[in-house]
């Protein structure tokens, strides 16, 4: 098992970003795209067993860490919905 535990961080605090507001995209490729936006500017965290990814967790309920993944989604979410791929879709 190798993993970026990260992706479960975003892939969890995602939605309290995005339910917040109702102008928001949610297609599945407006989605996808506030994720990667999102990990490409956050730090991975790499685990290779079962216990290394609980730690990751651990950590996560950090409240700085907190903050950080959350400041980078919301980042995310204002570059799509200034620029989706698509034209407006709302769903």
């Amino acid at each position: 098992m190798l993993k970026n535990c990260m992706e479960d961080i975003v892939e969890e605090l995602l939605p309290l970003v995005i339910n917040e507001r109702e102008d928001i995209c949610k297609c599945e490729s407006c989605i996808k795209d506030m994720k990667a936006i999102a990990l490409n500017h956050l730090p991975p965290r790499y685990a290779a067993t079962s216990e290394g990814a609980l730690y990751v967790k651990v950590d996560k309920s950090n409240l700085q860490s907190k903050v950080d993944v959350l400041r980078e989604i919301t980042k995310a979410v204002e570059i799509v919905c200034k620029n989706p791929k698509h034209r407006k879709n709302f769903i």
